[in-house]
């Protein structure tokens, strides 16, 4: 795998997870400039002969892509979570998709506990001196914003980009 690209893909990732942690979004023209930037690289990089085709880039585009899109149409997962996946396919390769969401899916089911077992607590401590529909409405607010799976996504992303002994398989 090209370096260039994962000296791109260091604050990309950091980017997207400050962005999916403030806002629970993920940046359109953040993921169209990485992408655009990714493949003048790599179109750099194999006119000086320096790599072979740039088509291992589009292969993990392309496994990002469809991996993720059953989520996304069955409302499991944002179309940012998706675009990010591919994205991060491009940057990192196939191979590294695994990982990547291996540890993303453990960092979000490990959040989710931790919003259960919160709710639960404020649930809880407020029955005293608030009325139900003003617990129901603090309750509701934290489960409205849901898991910030992009965070998730990079953090599995520089994981498994600082540790490439988890992409052999």
């Amino acid at each position: 795998m090209p370096t260039l690209l994962f000296a791109l893909a260091v604050p990309f990732c950091a980017l997207i997870a400050i962005s999916d942690i403030s806002a629970r979004r993920v940046p359109n023209s953040l993921l169209a400039i990485v992408l655009i930037l990714g493949a003048l690289l790599l179109c750099a990089q194999w006119a000086q002969g320096q790599t072979g085709a740039p088509s291992p880039s589009m292969i993990g585009l392309l496994v990002g892509l469809i991996s993720l899109l059953p989520f996304y149409v069955i409302h499991w997962m944002g179309a940012g979570d998706v675009k990010l996946f591919a994205t991060l396919g491009f940057l990192l390769g196939a191979k590294a998709l695994l990982p990547i969401w291996v540890i993303a899916s453990l960092l979000a089911g490990a959040h989710a506990i931790y919003l259960l077992a919160s709710n639960y607590r404020l649930r809880h401590a407020t029955q005293g001196w608030l009325d139900a529909s003003t617990t129901h409405a603090l309750t509701s607010e934290r489960i409205r914003r849901g898991t910030p799976y992009a965070a998730f996504l990079s953090a599995g992303a520089l994981i498994t980009l600082f540790n490439p002994s988890l992409t052999y398989w």
